[in-house]
C-alpha cells in the first residue's frame, strides 16, 4: 500500500529526531562517497528486487531531489506562498534513464548541488526560515520544514543503500 502525503512527512521527518537537520545534510555526500568506496558499478546496479530501486538508482535520486529542493527553496525565497509542484519520483527513475547513469558521477553531483544549498541556507536570515510555499500534495511547506524533511530524506536513501549493499 502506498503511503499518504502525510505518512510520508511523518516517517522522513521521524529520522531526525534529534539530530541537527543541516548537520545531517552536511554530512550526507561523504557517507555516501565512503558507502560506495570500492564497490563495483555492477554492484551498485542490481536491484535487490525487481519493484526495489538499484543503490545507483537511489544515488541518482538523490542527486535529481537536491535540484529539485534548491529549486523549490529558491522559488519559496523569491516568491514566499509560492505554489510547489509534486513530481512522480518513479516516472523519473524511468525517463531519466536512472539504470544507466554513473553512480559515481550522480554523488558528485549530489556533493555539488547540497554545497550550493548549504550555502545559500547559512546565509538566510531569521525570518526567511519561516518564508513557505504550497506543496500540491502536503500543503504548506515553509523553508525551515523544507530543510528538515531533506535531511530525514537522506537518512532514509543512506540506510536503504547501506542494507542493498550488505545483502538484506
Amino acid at each position: 500500500m502506498k503511503e499518504t502525503p502525510q505518512q510520508y512527512t511523518q516517517r522522513v521527518t521521524g529520522y531526525i529526531e534529534g539530530k541537527q537537520p543541516l548537520a545531517v545534510q552536511a554530512a550526507t555526500a561523504k557517507k555516501l562517497e565512503r558507502l560506495t568506496k570500492g564497490v563495483p558499478t555492477s554492484k551498485l546496479r542490481k536491484r535487490p528486487a525487481a519493484n526495489k530501486w538499484s543503490a545507483s538508482e537511489i544515488l541518482a535520486h538523490l542527486a535529481d531531489a537536491e535540484i529539485v529542493g534548491g529549486f523549490r527553496m529558491r522559488l519559496i525565497l523569491g516568491a514566499p506562498g509560492t505554489p510547489v509542484a509534486a513530481f512522480d519520483q518513479d516516472s523519473w527513475v524511468t525517463s531519466g534513464h536512472y539504470e544507466k547513469r554513473d553512480p559515481r558521477k550522480s554523488v558528485e553531483q549530489f556533493r555539488v548541488i547540497r554545497e550550493a544549498n548549504l550555502a545559500l541556507l547559512k546565509s538566510l536570515t531569521p525570518e526567511q526560515w519561516k518564508q513557505y510555499g504550497m506543496h500540491s500534495e502536503r500543503g504548506q511547506e515553509t523553508i525551515e520544514h523544507i530543510v528538515r524533511m531533506f535531511a530525514g530524506h537522506d537518512i532514509n536513501h543512506l540506510q536503504q543503500i547501506e542494507r542493498i549493499l550488505a545483502g538484506k
